[in-house]
C-alpha cells in the first residue's frame, strides 16, 4: 500500500500545475472562460466538467487571458504554498477588473470552502467561490453573478458546519446525483450565514427539475437527491420569491406547486428511480410531505431534520421558529405515517448563554427522537450572523467539547440501537461502489440511508439488490444478497 503523500504526488503532475484548458469552440456561443488549474489529477478532470457545464450556459474556454469575459481558478489545498500561488494569481487576475469591469473572478474547487470570506469579504478579489462538489450550480451561480451579487456554493464541503451541512454525498460513481430545487434561505437563524451569502428564497421551475431528473435517468442514474437549504419551503407560482407569493394572482396561486406536489411529480416521472431530498426545516414540514413519502414506494423513508438544540430558550435565541413540543409532535406524526422512516439530525452544542439545563434538554430530545445518526457540532462564531453580531460567545470552549462529547456518545448509543433493528431483515439496497475497507465487497445504501456492505459476487455498481442484514455497527449494516430486488 503506498503512503498518502507518494500518492498524492504521482497524481500531482508539476507539468501541469497552473496550465488553463481549451476545449473546442461551440456555435453561437458568445462568452470566454478563461480556466486555469492546480493540484491532483481530480482537479484537472473536474476542471472539464466545469468548461462543459460552462459551455452549455454560452462560454467558450480561451487560452488568452485578455480575451475572458469569466475567469475561473480551480485551487488545491493540500499544500502551503498553493495556497499562496493561487492568492497572487487571482490578485492578477484582479488587475483585469480595471481594464475590463465586466470581467468575473471566480474561485473553485478544495481551497473554496476555507477562504471564501477571506477571498470575497476582506480583499474582495473575488466574485464567486465554488466548492469542488457545486459544479452542477454553475449556471446558477453565474447568473448571480450577472445580477452584481456575490456567489457562494460551498454546499458540500466536507469542513463547512452549521448553515450549509447537507447530509448528502455527490458521487461521481453515476448511480447518485443530486438536483437542486431552490436557492437562498428566509429562515433567519442567528448562527446561519446562509441569507446573507445566497440571498432570498427562490424556487426552481418544475419543468426544469423533471427535465433534469429524467435526463440523469437516462444517462443510468439510479437515485436522486432533491437539494435546497430548506426543502420544505419550496413554492413555484410562475418564478419570483417565496416571500412575493402573497401579490401572486389567484390563478398563480391555484397553480402553484409545493414540496409535496413536487416531490410526487418527480415520483411518478420515474417510478424506479429513488428520490431523496435534503435539508428539510421542522418549521416548514407540512403532513402532505409524509404523507407523499408514505404513498411511493420510491421515496425513500429518510428525512434529515436538523433540531440544532432541545432547549425551548435556546431554540428562541437561534431564531428556530418552532418548540420543543413542536418539534416531538412532528417526530410522532413521521412515526405514525412512515413507521420505519429513519431521522438525523444537526446539533450545536455551547450555543451564547446555553447553560447546563439547557445541554440536558438537547440529550433528552434526542433520547425521545433516537435519532438514526446525525451531524454535531461545537459552536463556533460565523462573522456575518446574527449572533456574531448580538450574542456573546460566552461558552468556554472546555464546556462546548465536553458537551459536544457527551451529545456524540449518546448519538453512537441511538445510532446502534437504531442499526440493530435491521438486523434480521432483507432491505433493498442500491450498489453505490467498493466498500472501503474491502475489494472484495459493495456498498450501497438502504432506503433509510444507513450504508450497507456486502460481498460483491457477480453483482454491478447500479444494480437494486435484495440484503439479508446479519450485522451491525453503530453506522454500518453488513449482510449477504439474497437476489436482485424488484426494482432492479
Amino acid at each position: 500500500m503506498m503512503s498518502q503523500s507518494t500518492t498524492t504526488e504521482k497524481m500531482m503532475d508539476e507539468s501541469m500545475q497552473g496550465s488553463s484548458l481549451e476545449l473546442h469552440a461551440k456555435a453561437g456561443n458568445t462568452r470566454k472562460l478563461f480556466i486555469e488549474s492546480y493540484g491532483c489529477q481530480m482537479n484537472f478532470s473536474d476542471s472539464e466538467i466545469v468548461a462543459s457545464i460552462l459551455a452549455k450556459e454560452g462560454f467558450d474556454t480561451t487560452q488568452k487571458l485578455e480575451e475572458a469575459d469569466l475567469v475561473l481558478v480551480n485551487t488545491c489545498s493540500i499544500r502551503e504554498k498553493a495556497e499562496q500561488t493561487v492568492r497572487n494569481r487571482l490578485v492578477h487576475f484582479n488587475r483585469l477588473k480595471k481594464e475590463n469591469p465586466n470581467v468575473k473572478v471566480g474561485v473553485l474547487g478544495c481551497m473554496a470552502e476555507r477562504l471564501k470570506s477571506k477571498f470575497l469579504e476582506e480583499e474582495q478579489i473575488v466574485d464567486m467561490v465554488v466548492g469542488p462538489d457545486a459544479y452542477k450550480d454553475l449556471p446558477n451561480l453565474i447568473q448571480e453573478i450577472d445580477e452584481g451579487r456575490n456567489a457562494v456554493n460551498v454546499i458540500l464541503s466536507k469542513d463547512e458546519t452549521y448553515g450549509d451541512v447537507a447530509p448528502v454525498r455527490l458521487n461521481s460513481n453515476g448511480v447518485t446525483a443530486f438536483v437542486s430545487i431552490t436557492r437562498g434561505c428566509d429562515n433567519m437563524c442567528t448562527f446561519c450565514v446562509v441569507p446573507f451569502t445566497r440571498g432570498r428564497e427562490r424556487s426552481r421551475d418544475p419543468k426544469s427539475i423533471l427535465e433534469e431528473v429524467n435526463d440523469l435517468w437516462e444517462r443510468g442514474f439510479k437515485e436522486i437527491t432533491l437539494l435546497g437549504q430548506n426543502v420544505d419551503s419550496y413554492l413555484w407560482y410562475g418564478g419570483g420569491l417565496k416571500k412575493d407569493f402573497e401579490k401572486a394572482s389567484d390563478m398563480q396561486k391555484a397553480t402553484a406547486v409545493n414540496f409535496a406536489r413536487l416531490l410526487q411529480l418527480v415520483a411518478k416521472a420515474q417510478p424506479k428511480m429513488r428520490i431523496r431530498f435534503s435539508t428539510s426545516n421542522p418549521q416548514d414540514m407540512t403532513l402532505d410531505v409524509i404523507e407523499t413519502m408514505a404513498k411511493y414506494n420510491n421515496i425513500c423513508n429518510y428525512i434529515h431534520l436538523p433540531v440544532q438544540s432541545g432547549s425551548n430558550r435556546i431554540l428562541k435565541a437561534m431564531n428556530r421558529l418552532h418548540t420543543r413540543e413542536e418539534y416531538f409532535e412532528l417526530i410522532d406524526n413521521i412515526k405514525r405515517i412512515i413507521p420505519d422512516c429513519a431521522i438525523s439530525q444537526d446539533m450545536i452544542a455551547g450555543f451564547p448563554t446555553e447553560t447546563e439545563e439547557d445541554h440536558q434538554d438537547t440529550l433528552s430530545l434526542m433520547e425521545y427522537v433516537k435519532y438514526d445518526f446525525g451531524f454535531m457540532f461545537a459552536y463556533s462564531e460565523r462573522p456575518g450572523t446574527l449572533a456574531a453580531r448580538k450574542l456573546e460567545d460566552d461558552i468556554p470552549e472546555e464546556t462546548k467539547k465536553r458537551r459536544l462529547r457527551e451529545i456524540i456518545a449518546l448519538q453512537q448509543e441511538h445510532g446502534l440501537y437504531r442499526t440493530k433493528q435491521h438486523v434480521g431483515k432483507t432491505e433493498e439496497v442500491l450498489i453505490e461502489g467498493t466498500s472501503k475497507k474491502s475489494d472484495a465487497h459493495w456498498m450501497g445504501r438502504n432506503s433509510q440511508n444507513t450504508v450497507v456492505v456486502f460481498p460483491k459476487e457477480n453483482y454491478k455498481v447500479g444494480e437494486f439488490v435484495n440484503v439479508k442484514i446479519n450485522d451491525c455497527t453503530s453506522a454500518t449494516l453488513l449482510g449477504e444478497a439474497v437476489g436482485y430486488s424488484e426494482n432492479n
